[in-house]
């Protein structure tokens, strides 16, 4: 594994590019994609996900294919990784539905609060969907021609707040909060928060400029955008969805690749979705209690407020596929996808 950091990023990748295409014949046997995301280097996310599964590559190719890693937004911002992979400036990019909304709209559906109850919930039930045959695979992904490798969902987002002034569901009311657009937004909304759509690597300095009150954010996300100091108060036993993103592969570089190649990149895929997600779902029981230990505040809600809170997130759903459906999109038929595999998935961990 190659991690690629600073320099002229831009002309490498043009220079990968053609020394490629002109040296297919002779290293016929031997592969390199570029691989890029927004993350800041050492992020959970790379640490558990994304270098597990180039490692793992390079391990199942027994050193053949070869992944060079540009992270931390060197290739591009968040929102551009689509258009980016699409256009074979990256070959493997990280892709998050819910900063281009306008293009993959359905696979927030994977992000809607109250769903699922944890990272291997979220992720086994979204791969389910998104990989080749599923219904966001059919519907998005290939519409858009991308093909999925592997998928990343955090566990439940919690509120991450500036101030320890919240006591109550009542208090949330008027709250600017960080939200990565989409169904993050509506649940903000529907509680009467103001969302304030922005990436994550931003948030630090609106946190800290008081540009916002806080954020949605899973607790092992916190040190990774270096925001322990700036929380005060989070919630540890809510759940304001996720997000889900894919880091996906063209589909016109995925025809040019080997068959071997694309079974080495399948497997290794498919093992991080599963390693990835427990190992996500332990890290934040240890994220929470570390930032217990630092005196960190914890809200809790009443039963009222819980209350609330659910009669929320159970109406926010349909809100969601019923604005859908009025654009000509199935977003009930998302929704009733993801409970049958959500359903299928809890049904395999319980036999």
């Amino acid at each position: 594994m190659t991690i690629k950091t600073g320099g002229n990023i831009m002309k490498s990748i043009v220079l990968a590019c053609a020394a490629a295409a002109l040296s297919t014949g002779a290293l016929a046997q031997e592969v390199t994609l570029r691989m890029g995301d927004s993350l800041p280097v050492g992020h959970v996310i790379a640490e558990t996900a994304t270098k597990p599964f180039i490692d793992r590559v390079e391990s199942l190719s027994n050193g053949t294919v070869k992944i060079d890693y540009f992270p931390a937004e060197q290739v591009g911002k968040a929102k551009d990784f689509l258009r980016l992979t699409q256009a074979g400036l990256i070959d493997i990019g990280y892709i998050g539905p819910s900063y281009v909304p306008e293009k993959m709209p359905l696979s927030a559906v994977a992000e809607l609060p109250g769903a699922s109850k944890t990272s291997c919930e979220v992720m086994r039930t979204y791969w389910r969907l998104a990989r080749e045959g599923g219904f966001l695979f059919e519907k998005e992904y290939q519409p858009n021609g991308i093909r999925p490798l592997f998928v990343v969902a955090l566990p439940p987002y919690q509120l991450i707040l500036a101030s320890d002034s919240v006591a109550s569901v009542d208090d949330l009311e008027g709250q600017k909060l960080r939200a990565a657009g989409g169904a993050q937004s509506l649940t903000l909304e529907k509680l009467g928060m103001v969302p304030v759509r922005m990436a994550p690597p931003e948030i630090y300095d609106s946190m800290s400029r008081g540009t916002v009150d806080g954020a949605l954010l899973a607790l092992i996300s916190v040190d990774s955008y270096k925001l322990t100091d700036l929380t005060k108060a989070i919630t540890t036993d809510q759940n304001f969805g996720t997000i889900a993103v894919a880091y996906s592969i063209s589909e016109r570089k995925w025809r040019t690749l080997p068959e071997a190649v694309q079974n080495v990149l399948g497997e290794a895929g498919d093992q991080v979705v599963e390693n990835a997600c427990a190992a996500f779902d332990e890290k934040e029981g240890a994220a929470s209690s570390a930032m217990k230990a630092a005196g960190v505040g914890v809200v809790s809600f009443d039963e009222s407020g819980t209350a609330a809170l659910q009669a929320a997130n159970a109406s926010i759903a349909e809100a969601w596929a019923t604005e859908l459906d009025s654009r000509d999109q199935p977003g009930h038929e998302a929704l009733a996808a993801f409970r049958t595999a959500l359903d299928a998935v809890r049904g395999t961990a319980t036999r």
